[in-house]
């Protein structure tokens, strides 16, 4: 019997903390510009600075974690979001908003760094990422459905800052400065072990680099086209669609709890279908709804179009970070792949503001959707060909066979002793013996009908 899953709700707390900034940029772009008199560009280049910030901090603390200590950077990323943003939401000063909104940025990054690194440890990177983007998801939808009814233009980063100041008391379950190390090694247990070993990385060498390459880059590109149309999104329902800023709310509202539903359906499906159809396939359907968004005029095509969208997005979200989880159970390819998401989606409003303005909503609409459809082939390729960690506990999937892995999938052996997908196989030892077991037939009796159990 396998020992019952524990949920990880301090990395879950903290995920959401480090992903609300984006899953809010739509209403924070939007406020800024009305809020402060900014032009579509302006504000669409303050929400990419504080994009661009999160991806930094990834790439500076990727390989920091397990040092310092994931509890002592817990605290201080939400100690940056906490005084960034609620500055920022305090000043009505250009300057002092972007200013805040950096430094609540790389808050933003470092919370998300420390809980991509301690989810690719965890033996379900899957159940635990998608856990918070379930939780993001509701608490992004719940604002959507309250901001549009209040005035100032920082709300949404007022709620930012009270969300960190909401998860540091959880921060105390995490690991401090001494025990990263062997946290993250105790938490993944001997699938971390199994790991190093199967691949040959070792301790220090990172592994499946060119697969980890290649699947970095195609999530810039598709984070990218995914945020430059999420954050003129407002604009394209109050400008194009002519609706109202509460319509607008509640259409995002919907289409979060849409993902919801969404990522509750990932969750259930796990590896029934393995990374490569979800992400693929997923990937197609969002470049259909991005071009459908992007060509709204009316509440029908808009609504449908941003709910069918949001439907699908943290589906193949999910997965791609169970693939970039699973790349590495030290989750340096899991903070990579997301700082470079990240990175992309720092570029994402300042490109999708420049679009809308020289072709308009459509014309960008249709060159995301085909960006989208070209990026979705490099990752479909990296989940089809890259080794790694089963996305579930305990799965068991068979390429070439491997004796360890049958025992497993029949004694209920603990799946981290498994080797990997990919891995070299085990050599097998034969040994001889000295004779052949002769049973002694004095020591068996036959069955009886009559004789009771236990009887003599």
């Amino acid at each position: 019997m396998y020992a019952p899953r524990t949920t990880p709700w301090p990395l879950v707390a903290l995920f959401t903390a480090g992903y609300l900034a984006p899953y809010l940029l739509p209403t924070t772009v939007g406020r800024l510009e009305r809020g402060l008199d900014l032009t579509p560009t302006q504000a669409g280049g303050v929400g990419s600075l504080l994009l661009l910030s999160s991806a930094t901090a990834g790439f500076l603390l990727a390989s920091r974690v397990e040092r310092t200590g994931a509890r002592t950077l817990a605290r201080l990323s939400l100690v940056l979001a906490a005084v960034g943003y609620g500055g920022a939401a305090l000043t009505a000063s250009v300057p002092g908003v972007v200013a805040g909104a950096v430094v609540g940025g790389f808050g933003s990054g470092t919370a998300t760094t420390v809980a991509a690194t301690r989810i690719a440890a965890e033996k379900d990177p899957h159940r635990a990422s998608t856990l918070g983007l379930l939780s993001v998801s509701a608490l992004a939808g719940a604002v959507y459905l309250t901001v549009p009814h209040l005035p100032g233009h920082g709300l949404t980063l007022a709620a930012i800052a009270l969300t960190a100041l909401a998860v540091w008391p959880l921060t105390a379950g995490l690991p401090g400065g001494t025990a990263g190390t062997a946290g993250t090694a105790g938490t993944a247990g001997p699938a971390a072990v199994g790991s190093a070993e199967a691949d040959g990385s070792g301790a220090g060498r990172l592994p499946y680099r060119r697969s980890g390459m290649v699947l970095a880059g195609a999530m810039l590109l598709w984070s990218l086209a995914q945020n430059a149309l999420w954050g003129v999104s407002g604009r394209i329902g109050v400008g194009q669609a002519h609706l109202s800023e509460p319509t607008v709310g509640v259409v995002f509202a919907v289409a979060l709890g849409a993902g919801l539903l969404g990522v509750l359906g990932a969750g259930a499906l796990g590896s029934r279908l393995g990374r490569a159809l979800p992400i693929g396939g997923g990937t197609v359907v969002i470049a259909c709804c991005s071009a459908l968004s992007a060509s709204a005029t009316g509440l029908g095509s808009f609504a449908f179009g941003e709910i069918a969208w949001n439907t699908f997005y943290p589906v193949v979200l999910s997965y791609l970070i169970g693939l970039a989880a699973s790349l590495d159970a030290r989750g340096r390819w899991a903070v990579l792949v997301g700082s470079a998401s990240s990175l992309g989606t720092a570029a994402g409003p300042l490109t999708g503001s420049v679009l809308s303005a020289q072709a308009g909503f459509p014309v960008m609409g249709a060159v995301l959707a085909v960006g989208l459809l070209l990026v979705a082939v490099p990752m479909t390729g990296v989940a089809l060909h890259a080794g790694g960690r089963a996305l579930l506990p305990g799965a068991v999937r068979r390429r070439g066979g491997h004796p360890a892995a049958v025992v497993a999938a029949t004694t209920g052996t603990p799946s981290g002793v498994v080797p990997e997908v990919g891995a070299p196989e085990q050599p097998v030892v034969e040994i001889a013996l000295d004779g052949a077991a002769v049973p002694a037939r004095a020591a068996y009796d036959t069955a009886a009908a009559t004789r009771a159990p236990g009887g003599v």
